[in-house]
């Protein structure tokens, strides 16, 4: 008899281990519960279809269903839910429109990714307020742009929910709540639709996950492009008018009057089908794995946003929930379901963003409190360059901040912004995270060169050269 490999969840981390499994070992049965309709899709172009760079939703589904059965003979069944996971029988229960029903495994995977935050605030469940977390809130939040008179129901939730607007709405002010990845993205987006946006951050910069020498960076370029910036301001709640809608959001500033909210507050892992069949979770409260992320449970694999992860410069695990370690992650689980045990791999935070035609990207650690805490002795500088010879047509500023252990030379990160080809430069630096190097290391790097393409001291090379003397107290 065959083995069964069942996935839980059909975006990247479910459909790459399923999609890796049944290549390898073609005779093996998989089968891929979805509960929404939607599997296979690229979730970081969503703001792009908001925007309309992306014409049509379909364009960012990657595989279409008849594709997935029929191609690669994956047994998929959308608008069904696993509600429940027997370790010990090794069962899961699934329920449809008909009712529930019980699949054996001999492997399972849970990719069942992650869930919105909302601020706990009165009146995030109002008209005209929403999330981004799936291709359903992208289509609510452009059909919602484009209105001017909508008669017909709109889905516009995270967890599905119908959205109707009743009366005429012509969204032009905007309020984004979130200065993460998703909110400038979004705040950047909304300006580019011709909307007022204000963007609303409970701490002191955007981007709180980065230094704040490039996060200043950031927030002149927003506010020189109109987009009108609210820092150190929690949202106290949202108002609605005599229709339901959203009218304004009270915030530490005061009140702003808005036609529209798009919150990015940020995801937690979905972990509840877990932790319900007593698989553990780690200190993150993502779902624990080993190094090939396998659980608690015997061959019972976590993937993706709903996982933890080992973070390569300090070792310890981490949540990182971000499409690559999704993708790369459930390749990996598929090669160990299908007889080849391969190491899933660290992280190391790498992210990039577009934020108003500026590149915006970080890897490792770059804030020295977290650093301390980590043991290490930090030392940081930051600098700012050119992104090509200066005689060259199109140079422009590149501001790196960069991050090493005193006491051992040893880089542990950088961010990185500027207009000019800035923020795929940031690989440079992971690829050294990955590899441990110490910052002189990284100042030998031969990296190429030629006045279209950059100084002959890289941006990357020129931070480690003026950090390389600060870790040798020069």
């Amino acid at each position: 008899m065959t083995d069964t490999f069942v996935v839980v969840g059909g975006d990247a981390a479910g459909m790459s281990a399923a999609s890796k499994a049944k290549r390898d070992h073609p005779d093996l049965e998989v089968v891929v519960f979805e509960k929404g309709e939607w599997v296979s899709y690229g979730a970081c172009g969503m703001p792009y279809y908001v925007e309309g760079t992306v014409a049509d939703l379909d364009e960012l589904i990657s595989l279409t269903p008849e594709e997935i059965i029929e191609d690669r003979d994956i047994d998929l069944r959308r608008f069904h839910e696993v509600v429940a996971v027997d370790t010990v029988a090794r069962t899961v229960t699934v329920r449809n429109e008909d009712g529930t029903f019980e699949q054996g495994y001999d492997h399972l995977l849970l990719a069942t990714g992650a869930a919105p935050t909302t601020p706990p605030v009165e009146g995030v469940d109002l008209d005209c307020v929403f999330t981004l977390s799936s291709l359903d809130d992208a289509e609510g939040i452009r059909e919602a742009l484009e209105a001017e008179e909508v008669t017909e129901d709109l889905v516009g939730s995270s967890e599905g929910a119908v959205v109707q607007f009743i009366r005429d709405r012509d969204p032009k002010r905007v309020a984004v709540v979130g200065g993460g990845y998703i909110g400038l993205e979004m705040a950047d987006v909304l300006r580019t639709r011709g909307c007022s946006v204000h963007l609303f951050q409970r701490s002191d910069h955007v981007l709180s996950h980065y230094d704040e020498d490039v996060a200043t960076v950031v927030e002149e370029h927003l506010r020189e492009h109109g987009v009108t910036l609210h820092l150190g301001s929690a949202v106290e709640g949202i108002e609605g008018d005599a229709a339901g809608d959203a009218e304004a959001v009270v915030a530490e500033d005061g009140r702003t009057e808005v036609d529209m909210v798009v919150l990015g507050t940020g995801v937690r892992p979905r972990t509840a089908l877990a932790e319900e069949a007593g698989i553990d979770l780690g200190p993150t409260g993502a779902i624990a794995t080993d190094e090939y992320r396998e659980t608690s449970a015997p061959d019972v694999y976590a993937a993706g946003d709903c996982a933890e992860a080992v973070n390569v410069v300090t070792g310890e695990v981490d949540y990182v929930p971000l499409a690559l370690t999704a993708n790369r992650h459930g390749r990996a689980v598929g090669q160990t379901v299908a007889g080849t045990p391969t190491l899933a791999g660290g992280v190391a935070r790498t992210a990039i963003s577009m934020v108003v035609e500026m590149e915006v990207a970080r890897t490792g650690i770059t804030d020295e409190d977290e650093a301390r805490e980590y043991g290490f002795d930090p030392v940081s500088r930051t600098v700012t360059t050119k992104s090509r010879s200066g005689y060259y047509p199109g140079s422009e500023p590149i501001t790196v901040h960069m991050t090493a252990c005193r006491r051992t030379g040893r880089l542990l990160g950088a961010s990185i912004a500027g207009t000019d080809r800035a923020g795929k430069r940031i690989d440079t630096v992971a690829a050294a995270l990955h590899e441990e190097a110490t910052v002189a290391e990284l100042e030998r790097y031969d990296l190429a060169y030629a006045p279209p393409f950059s100084p002959v001291w890289d941006p990357v090379l020129t931070a480690a050269k003026v950090l390389n003397s600060a870790v040798e107290g020069e």
